[in-house]
């Protein structure tokens, strides 16, 4: 018979190593993307390597340069 804290020690481990293999598969499917809503709720996903992700990616970087400058001027 193990003694309890080697259990309680197992069963920790046991989660760590599920939360850890979780997270890996999450960060594999994580690909960057572009959401747009519309009215009436409707919305798009664009991903980063689509024609319109791209263009989307490339305006959202400008107005964020644009927003930075506002800030410090």
């Amino acid at each position: 018979m193990q003694k309890p804290h080697r259990v309680l020690l197992d069963r920790v481990s046991v989660y760590a190593d599920e939360a850890a293999a979780f997270m890996r598969r999450r960060r594999v499917a994580r690909r960057p993307f572009a959401r747009l809503y519309y009215p009436h709720g409707r919305s798009a996903d664009h991903a980063q390597d689509s024609r319109s992700g791209a263009e989307l990616f490339v305006a959202a970087g400008r107005l964020i340069e644009v927003a930075g400058k506002r800030e410090k001027g």
